[in-house]
């Protein structure tokens, strides 16, 4: 008998600790809350459970310390206004433009945050102050090498002129023109040529014991291709 009124006083006191925090929660807030809304945010903090948060609840509205509606199937609970003084039209102007004050410092607050956010991101893709004095260490090491091969090339005796270097162009150019023109002679002629010269080598290749490739190297057939040879652009 002792030990199960001691569990019926801790289930009262556990119910009088919740129906505190609940009406301490809705008098601060002073807005209507639903069982589900008052147990979603108070039970991280206090660890409610929905049961508890109903009952208190229940409780507070049947004592008269707040007001209960039914929408449907639904409750909602909110603090009984005439607890409150009234508030004149002056001063529920003040909190209006206090509120509107509020909403400018959080929008303000919000734009240096997204870009507070932006300059870490960038600065997090940077380079870190040791990576760059190793950066700059490399890059004047290279720059002293390129330094020192362009004098070497500066003094070097054996320059190349203008006009030689003209003459070589032009070589380049006529040889080029050359090759073009004997390719498409030796395109005209393999058309021309292209039947018969497959029938001819279907029919030796029947009688020949190894492949088309290794006929043209024991016969002495080259082309570009086997080179990997192609025409440089001008």
């Amino acid at each position: 008998m002792s030990g199960g009124g001691k569990t019926r006083e801790g289930a009262a006191g556990a119910g009088e600790g919740a129906a505190a925090i609940l009406l301490r929660y809705l008098q601060e807030q002073n807005r209507p809350h639903s069982a589900q809304d008052a147990f979603g945010n108070l039970q991280r903090e206090h660890g409610l459970g929905k049961t508890a948060v109903v009952k208190a609840l229940e409780q507070l509205a049947q004592q008269g310390k707040i007001k209960e509606k039914v929408y449907g199937k639904q409750k909602i609970y909110f603090p009984d206004q005439d607890r409150f003084g009234s508030v004149s039209e002056s001063e529920l102007k003040g909190l209006d433009n206090e509120i509107s004050e509020l909403s400018c410092k959080v929008q303000t607050l919000q734009q240096n945050c997204r870009h507070m956010e932006s300059e870490l991101k960038e600065l997090k893709g940077s380079m870190t102050t040791p990576e760059m004095v190793k950066e700059i260490e490399e890059l004047k090491k290279d720059c002293a090498n390129y330094t020192e091969k362009l004098e070497r090339i500066k003094s070097a005796a054996n320059h190349v002129t203008p006009e030689e270097k003209e003459k070589v162009y032009n070589e380049k150019k006529l040889y080029c023109r050359e090759w073009r023109r004997r390719k498409r002679m030796v395109k005209i002629i393999h058309i021309r040529m292209e039947r018969r010269a497959t029938e001819l080598l279907d029919a030796i290749l029947e009688g020949y014991p190894k492949s088309k490739k290794q006929f043209f190297e024991e016969v002495g057939i080259e082309t570009d291709e086997d080179f990997n040879v192609t025409l440089p652009t001008v």
